[in-house]
């Protein structure tokens, strides 16, 4: 009898990784991050930083 390793392996999700992968989605639901509309990467810094900001006062 031959039992494939196939079936023993599984899905396993890291914790972690979930919460960064969370976070990056609901960032991107910000109009002003889906694009670089910022002329320069500190005002685009910035905007990253606001965005964090009203993320944080959702919860």
């Amino acid at each position: 009898m031959v039992i494939s390793a196939y079936k023993e392996q599984r899905f396993k999700p890291i914790h972690k990784r979930w919460i960064v992968e969370r976070t990056f989605s609901w960032m991107e639901n910000d109009r002003r991050l889906c694009r670089n509309y910022e002329p320069t990467f500190d005002s685009a810094e910035e905007m990253g930083k606001i965005s964090e900001i009203k993320l944080l006062k959702k919860i």
